[in-house]
């Protein structure tokens, strides 16, 4: 490795995050449900002072890329009241079953949520999607040989996906909808890259 001729920083052909974390002198329970738990954190940092820090720990999380035996990818549609749209994304869900795997998970999710099942499965990224205050990890798997779920198997949708939109479309055009700000979601973004790049 060597400095950059021009800027701070070191020239190099990898990169990766390690494991760390500074002393947390206090930690203050904000918010806790079911899902996540909301701590406010005062930590040291290394030269000794200390920093307030609000962290939302969620459950962690899967996603799955379900690409169809033409290359088309789903992507679904549902309300989000956090952000006031309609949003497109791959299936995705928490980890709300005691015991299930990560990929039992995402199977799960993509049947409920789709009404497909896939009998191949690969793990395809981990992602932080906001590491700044959110602990959350979300796994993505992608899918393949995919099949409907037998309909007397489905899962009746309520809530915010009970009226939950079902969209089969190539790669590119769903790198197209990333550019034209169609797609927003981060783990979709994410997910839609790292399978246009693994083709």
């Amino acid at each position: 490795m060597r400095q950059h001729a021009d800027f701070t920083g070191v020239v190099t052909d990898s990169v990766a995050n390690r494991p760390a974390g500074w002393p947390v002198s206090k930690s203050t329970v904000g918010f806790e449900n079911d899902y996540l738990r909301v701590t406010v954190d005062t930590i040291e940092d290394t030269a000794g002072d200390e920093h307030s820090r609000v962290v939302v720990r969620p459950r962690g999380a899967v996603a799955v890329v379900a690409v169809d035996s033409r290359g088309r990818i789903l992507l679904v549609q549902q309300f989000r009241h956090a952000v006031q749209k309609y949003t497109v994304e791959i299936p995705a869900g928490i980890l709300d079953l005691e015991g299930e795997s990560k990929r039992d998970a995402a199977a799960r999710e993509l049947a409920e949520e789709a009404d497909v099942q896939a009998l191949e499965w690969s793990h395809l990224l981990n992602l932080n999607t906001t590491p700044g205050f959110c602990s959350e990890e979300i796994d993505v798997f992608l899918a393949r040989e995919l099949s409907a779920v037998p309909l007397d198997q489905r899962t009746v949708r309520e809530a915010e996906e009970a009226d939950m939109k079902h969209w089969w479309i190539p790669l590119d055009r769903a790198i197209q909808a990333i550019y034209s700000g169609d797609i927003t979601d981060g783990k979709t973004v994410a997910a839609i890259f790292a399978v246009a790049q693994s083709r």
